[in-house]
């Protein structure tokens, strides 16, 4: 389960400051209800691919003894 900042907080802060668990969740919400987004959410959505596209993907670059290569985001 997400916990975090709500999306009306974080339409408040540039993407840039967001986490990539943030960008993760949102970016996999907003997949699901894509033809049913109004402009508004299809632009946002859209800057949340830019942003994941410029930080390289969403990724885990080193595995550690408790945490894989996968991001999780739930």
């Amino acid at each position: 389960m997400y916990v975090g900042r709500d999306l009306t907080a974080l339409q408040m802060i540039p993407k840039q400051k967001w986490k990539d668990s943030e960008l993760a969740f949102f970016h996999r919400a907003l997949q699901q209800v894509t033809p049913y987004l109004n402009a508004e959410g299809q632009t946002l959505h859209r800057e949340m691919i830019e942003e994941i596209e410029a930080r390289g993907g969403l990724h885990r670059n080193e595995a550690t003894y408790t945490n894989g290569t996968c991001v999780f985001y739930e």
